[in-house]
């Protein structure tokens, strides 16, 4: 599987694909049962030969483009969720890893589309697809990574067909949603309400997956879904404090990148909202309202300034209040070490930004 080294930029950092059996969540500093790591493990070791063989093409420009993502690796997140649930069933289902295919492949399919529609020149830290091969390519990759994420659902039967093309309607409408804006609406809630969508509903229906092609009882299948949907809000949440909070360059992402291209996150919407009197508090405000900042003194002091700030501190509480809700979800399912794996993941991603 992979080494993996600790929580840089996202949740965790792939630094190469060596032979199946490594660690994975015990590498993260979690208290994990060796066998449930084990077992996690050896998934996702097989998910990452398969995703290698499923994008291929005999078209050697879509090959290569296709591949151009994943092998600029990537946090395999869905995948991780897909096998965490699979504990709750038969984990040596020959379903698994299909399943676990559809939803990072359906994943890798939106990055390529939100690199275009955000003029993306890295991803991952090495340049976007579309930098590389233009718009029209990039685009016509993520559709043929689409199509074989749908192939693959086609192959697990009607119900997997239904819930990959349900995700994919709430992924389209998180990024209308978030490409038009909050339109009148309060601008948090809209925020939360995107998340919800381009991010949440991807990681619940892998949660989903993991129980349901595992033949858990449909009790534990809805539960597991439920605590996907709420641990995908704090996961994204964590992922664009940590773009705040980091004082290094990690997975080819530069801190305070968001306030850069003006991209309002959690902290930074707080911050606007606020009424506080403080000083640093009005500087900061005045700062946000410019939008993009690229002057290098003005962002090194807006990023300072929020890093300090009761906005950045509220957020944190914001993501352990989700991750506590996550960890609620779970209460339907059997105590043992697969629900504990799951709950430790929660205190990750809640301490990860502290």
């Amino acid at each position: 599987m992979y080494p993996w080294a600790g929580s840089v930029g996202g949740i965790w950092h792939r630094e190469s694909v060596v032979s199946t059996g490594d660690s994975v969540l015990n590498s993260l500093g979690l208290d994990i049962d060796p066998a449930i790591d084990v077992s996690v493990s050896a998934m996702l070791g097989n998910v990452e030969d398969a995703l290698r063989k499923n994008v291929v093409s005999a078209d050697p420009l879509v090959a290569e483009a296709a591949r151009h993502l994943m092998d600029a690796g990537g946090k395999r997140f869905r995948p991780l969720i897909v096998a965490l649930g699979a504990q709750f069933g038969d984990i040596s289902s020959p379903d698994l890893v299909p399943a676990a295919l559809v939803v990072e492949l359906t994943h890798l399919a939106t990055l390529y589309h939100d690199d275009v529609m955000d003029e993306a020149e890295v991803r991952r830290g090495a340049p976007s697809a579309n930098a590389r091969w233009g718009n029209s390519v990039a685009i016509l990759v993520g559709d043929y990574l689409f199509a074989r994420a749908a192939d693959i659902a086609a192959s697990l039967g009607p119900e997997a067909v239904h819930l990959q093309a349900r995700t994919f309607a709430r992924l389209v409408h998180g990024q209308i949603a978030e490409t038009v804006g909050p339109r009148g609406t309060d601008p948090i809630a809209h925020h939360l309400h995107v998340i919800a969508e381009k991010t949440a509903s991807l990681i619940a229906t892998s949660a989903r997956f993991g129980g349901l092609f595992s033949a858990a009882s449909p009790e534990h299948v809805e539960a597991l879904a439920g605590y996907g949907e709420t641990i995908g809000i704090a996961f994204q949440l964590s992922d664009d404090l940590l773009d705040i909070a980091s004082e290094s360059v990690q997975s080819g992402k530069t801190p305070g990148t968001d306030l850069r291209e003006g991209v309002p996150t959690l902290p930074v919407l707080y911050a606007l909202a606020s009424d506080d009197t403080d000083a640093s508090a009005v500087r900061l405000r005045d700062l946000l309202a410019t939008g993009p900042i690229t002057d290098d003194a003005l962002h090194a002091e807006a990023l300072g300034l929020l890093r300090e700030s009761v906005a950045m501190k509220r957020a944190r509480e914001t993501v352990r209040t989700y991750a506590e809700e996550a960890r609620a979800q779970l209460a339907p399912l059997p105590d043992g070490p697969a629900r504990r794996a799951m709950e430790s993941l929660c205190d990750f991603i809640a301490d990860r930004t502290s």
